[in-house]
């Protein structure tokens, strides 16, 4: 795996940190600049809106710039929007400086995904993306807690500053790592037999026509059309809106629900952390090589999961085997659906990543939302639980349609000689 794309995962660390630190500064957050704990809660939603208005807007207005001055301009613009962050005294200017930082944390993640799926093997695009994902994971387990710890030590101004800081060796090691190659650049690879130089003739012959019309956002949304692409999309925002409704309201339930004490709050967390870690790691290993069987078995596993951990969330040995569980299940899914978008993407190299992160994100914004409105009608904290659960049963049932149809499509198309 190149050295560049462990150096685009630790932006991506450096994104998730920020994305999720909030939850632990916000009450600080609305002291300092008195307002309304609501109101500072709503930096959280301004970068979700940020994130998912920002990623297919973002790729397409830097389509025609190259991949390294792309992810060069949106980092820095992240860094500086935190650098005016830690400093401002208003809130409004802070509210501005989420959006802003969001719009270039979903542009540079769209490019770092299709940066790092175009510099491995055709056939290892789902580790290369696992890598990216690694990032978001280890903010949840190192980075959200420890922007919390330099909150209550120094103020919430520090986790702002810290995150600046993050992005300085990310800014240097994609200046000395990332190739200056033009969008649809592909690897060479010196051909080992007739067939390969076949090939490697035809992929010029590609690229050449490609470069000759430049890159294009409506030829690239024309790709976009592929039905397949559709419901893997759709797929993806159904199990992370589960996955992120959950998480979310982790903390309410277990220790309302489970007895747990508040002190161990912080261990759960990092415990689901962990399970995303492995689950990203896992799920980058096989989502390339057998992305049917986790699918397959890991979607109704998962189900099985948020149906098990709201009926047991009562038993605090069992949340602790099932936080991680569910943790892990969840991303392995989640990353293999976004492994599945970019091979399905072929054609659009930067909107399909554009638009996984932002169907991804349109699940972590409905996710939360759905459990709070369950939450809202007297249903209790086990009843997030339940909402993922009834995702996930979704995405299930859309799966199973969309397999159902494209068999009957198969079965309609007549074989050679038929109907002669």
């Amino acid at each position: 795996m190149p050295f560049a794309i462990f150096m685009l995962g630790l932006a991506v660390f450096a994104q998730g940190t920020s994305e999720f630190m909030l939850s632990g500064l916000v009450p600080d957050i609305a002291a300092d600049l008195n307002v309304s704990i609501p109101s500072a809660g709503a930096l959280t939603s301004a970068f979700a809106v940020g994130m998912i208005v920002g990623a297919p807007l973002a790729a397409i207005l830097s389509l025609r710039w190259p991949r390294r001055r792309a992810l060069l301009v949106f980092l820095i613009v992240f860094m500086l929007v935190h650098v005016v962050g830690a400093v401002t005294t208003t809130f409004g200017i802070l509210l501005a400086a989420r959006v802003v930082g969001a719009l270039a944390n979903a542009g540079f993640l769209a490019v770092a995904i299709a940066t790092a799926t175009g510099m491995v093997d055709a056939d290892a695009k789902g580790r290369a993306t696992s890598v990216l994902l690694g990032g978001v994971t280890v903010a949840c387990v190192v980075g959200v807690p420890a922007g919390a710890l330099l909150g209550q030590a120094w103020g919430w101004r520090a986790a702002f500053w810290a995150v600046a800081l993050v992005c300085v060796p990310a800014v240097v090691a994609i200046l000395r790592s990332v190739p200056f190659t033009e969008p649809f650049t592909e690897p060479f690879t010196e051909p080992s037999t007739e067939l390969d130089r076949a090939r490697g003739t035809a992929q010029a012959g590609a690229r050449g026509e490609r470069a000759a019309t430049g890159p294009s956002a409506r030829r690239e949304l024309r790709a976009l059309r592929d039905p397949r692409l559709i419901v893997t999309l759709l797929l993806g925002a159904l199990v992370n809106g589960a996955t992120f409704c959950a998480f979310t309201y982790l903390a309410p339930l277990v220790t309302g629900v489970s007895g747990v004490g508040e002190g161990w709050v912080p261990a759960m967390l990092a415990l689901f952390g962990l399970g995303s870690f492995a689950g990203v790691t896992v799920g980058g290993r096989l989502s390339d090589a057998r992305p049917t069987g986790v699918l397959v078995y890991g979607g109704p596993a998962l189900l099985a999961g948020w149906l098990l951990f709201a009926v047991a969330a009562g038993n605090p040995v069992a949340v602790v085997v099932l936080v991680f569980v569910q943790g892990t299940l969840s991303f392995a899914v989640g990353s293999t659906l976004i492994a599945r978008v970019l091979y399905a993407a072929a054609e659009a190299p930067s909107l399909g990543g554009a638009f996984a992160t932002a169907a991804f994100n349109v699940g972590a914004a409905a996710g939360p939302f759905l459990g709070g409105v369950a939450i809202g009608a007297g249903l209790g904290y086990r009843s997030p639980l339940g909402v993922s659960a009834l995702l996930v049963a979704l995405a299930l049932v859309v799966a199973g349609t969309a397999g159902a149809r494209a068999r009957t499509r198969v079965r309609l198309v007549p074989r050679p000689g038929e109907g002669s």
